[in-house]
This record gives structure tokens, sequence and C-alpha cells, in this order.
């Protein structure tokens, strides 16, 4: 079984919000950080904007 990584980052600064292998619910994660982002503020939204793949090098 593959585990891929996944990251979460703020559209607006670029701040990763989350980093690792486990899938997180975006609810957990608006939860943790109080509905907006630390760095410069913005809320947070479930409904993603932009979302890549990459591979890992």
């Amino acid at each position: 079984m593959w585990t891929l990584p996944q990251q979460v980052v703020c559209e607006e600064c670029g701040r990763i919000l989350y980093d690792g292998v486990d899938l997180r619910p975006p609810e957990e994660l608006i939860q943790e950080y109080d509905g907006k982002c630390p760095k410069c503020g913005k809320k947070l939204s479930f409904a993603p904007k932009k979302i890549e793949i990459k591979s890992v090098k």
C-alpha cells in the first residue's frame, strides 16, 4: 500500500498549514487554526481553489 504525503498551503501567503502522510479532514485543519491563516489572517475555506499533484524526486 502506498502512502502519499499531503500538503495544505494558504493560497494567500503560502504558509504551510499541514504537511504529512495522514489525510486530515479540512474541517479539522480549519478548526485547528480558528478559521484563519495564522500568518496572514485569510479566512480558510472548505473549497480548494487549486490542487496540484507533484512527483517526488
